[in-house]
C-alpha cells in the first residue's frame, strides 16, 4: 500500500469488497479475537455481527499513524459502537484498546480469560445458532441490521412487516408446535 496511488485507490475502489462483500453475508459472523486486531484487523472485527475476544486482545486503528485514516469502516463503525467521543479519541491518537475495555465499552458481546476459552465460546455460540430456524435466523440478523440504518419507527415498522412475514413459513408452524408440545423443534429451514 506504501507507493499506492489517489487515482489508483480511487479507480479501483482500493479495499471496498471488504466493505460491501462481508457484511452482506446473510449468515452471522462471529469474530473471535485473542492476540492483535488493529487497522484492518479491527476493521474485520467490527463487520462481525457478535465480537468474542480474550481479556487481553489488543484493539485499534492506529492508521493516524501512518498519515491515512481507517479505510474499510472503522471509522463508521467504532464509533456507532462505542460513542463519538471515545471514538474520536482512539481513531485521533492511535491508541489501542484492550479486550477487557471493548467488553466494558459494549464493543465485545463477551470477553474471556483466554484465547483458548473466546474460540471455545464462539463455537459453542455458533452451535446454538447453527440449531435455529435459518430463516428466523437470517430475519433477525437482517431487522438488527436495519436498526443501524432506520430511525426508530422505521425500524419497528420494518421489524413487525419482517414477523408478520415469517408467518408464512413452515418453521414457525413447526416451533410454535413444538413449544405446544413441549418438544424440541425440528426445522424444515423453509
Amino acid at each position: 500500500m506504501k507507493d499506492l496511488t489517489f487515482s489508483q485507490a480511487y479507480n479501483t475502489n482500493f479495499i471496498s469488497l471488504w466493505s460491501s462483500t462481508i457484511p452482506g453475508i446473510r449468515a452471522p459472523l462471529i469474530a473471535a479475537v485473542n492476540g492483535y486486531a488493529l487497522g484492518g484487523g479491527c476493521e474485520l472485527a467490527l463487520m462481525a455481527d457478535i465480537i468474542y475476544c480474550s481479556s487481553t486482545a489488543t484493539f485499534g486503528q492506529p492508521e493516524i499513524k501512518l498519515g491515512v485514516i481507517p479505510g474499510a469502516g472503522g471509522s463508521q463503525r467504532l464509533t456507532q459502537a462505542i460513542g463519538k467521543s471515545r471514538a474520536m479519541e482512539l481513531i485521533l491518537t492511535g491508541r489501542n484498546f484492550t479486550g477487557a475495555e471493548a467488553g466494558q465499552w459494549g464493543l465485545a458481546a463477551q470477553v474471556f480469560e483466554s484465547g483458548t476459552a473466546c474460540l471455545e465460546g464462539a463455537v459453542e455460540t455458533a452451535s446454538k445458532i447453527a440449531g435455529m430456524s435459518h430463516i428466523a435466523v437470517k430475519a433477525a440478523k437482517e431487522v438488527i441490521n436495519k436498526s443501524q440504518d432506520l430511525p426508530l419507527r422505521e425500524g419497528l415498522e420494518y421489524e413487525r412487516k419482517m414477523f408478520h412475514s415469517l408467518f408464512g413459513t413452515k418453521d414457525q408452524k413447526i416451533g410454535m408446535s413444538a413449544f405446544l408440545d413441549k418438544s424440541t423443534p425440528e426445522w424444515s429451514h423453509e
